[in-house]
């Protein structure tokens, strides 16, 4: 299987669109690493990158549902992650730094969650077996890095038999970080620049809405169970 850092630093990669991302990261998952493996796509961007690797490797698709808990009047970042099943990763000098208090953050941990029940609700619940399976974590991207770390940790809790974490593009600042709960970090976009964000991978970026995201991944499974 390919390495995770492209061939040049200098050179950062550009894709069309997410299921252009996707494919070229099926591209590189080849081998004996990823045979008899399930692909879990981390909402809302995880989806389509998800359905390109699982379609490529004829492998099942479930959703690894988790949320970043966001920073009061900025949601576009956060200060930690928290997963399905309640677990939580807290970036505690960001929390220092902003000066939230207890009572701050268990108010956003109580909306994250009610975020993540209505998720759960929409994707459903399929069957996703992972013990003793490679399994293969998907997003659009990576921002901080925190939100795959929580994905990580909640899968292993499940006995697989290998973590690869599979994104299109990351910081190496973020790559370092999922590099310590996952087996592999597989990413043909590591960028070193000060400022980053997961669009500027993409020459045609927007927004997934939940809807949307739940309504691919319905369309997906209607193929695959007729």
């Amino acid at each position: 299987m390919e390495g995770r850092r492209p061939p040049r630093e200098e050179c950062a990669l550009r894709f069309k669109d997410r299921t252009h991302a996707g494919r070229a990261l099926a591209g590189m998952l080849r081998g004996p690493a990823v045979r008899e493996c399930t692909v879990l796509a981390v909402p809302n961007g995880g989806i389509p990158v998800g359905i390109e690797i699982a379609n490529s490797l004829r492998a099942p698709l479930g959703v690894e549902i988790v949320r970043k808990l966001q920073i009061p009047q900025n949601s576009e970042a956060g200060f930690g992650a928290m997963t399905s099943s309640g677990g939580l990763i807290l970036n505690q000098i960001l929390v220092k730094a902003l000066r939230l208090g207890p009572e701050q953050v268990r108010k956003i941990k109580a909306a994250t969650m009610h975020e993540i029940e209505r998720r759960k609700a929409l994707f459903g619940a399929p069957d996703r077996a992972i013990g003793g399976r490679t399994v293969i974590l998907t997003d659009d991207g990576l921002a901080s890095g925190f939100t795959m770390v929580a994905a990580a940790r909640s899968v292993r809790r499940q006995g697989p038999k290998k973590v690869i974490v599979a994104v299109p593009t990351a910081p190496e600042s973020s790559i370092a970080r999922v590099e310590k709960v996952a087996d592999q970090v597989v990413c043909p976009d590591i960028r070193r620049a000060l400022s980053f964000a997961v669009a500027d991978a993409y020459d045609h970026w927007y927004d997934l809405t939940t809807d949307e995201a739940a309504e691919l991944f319905r369309e997906w499974q209607a193929t695959k169970n007729p």
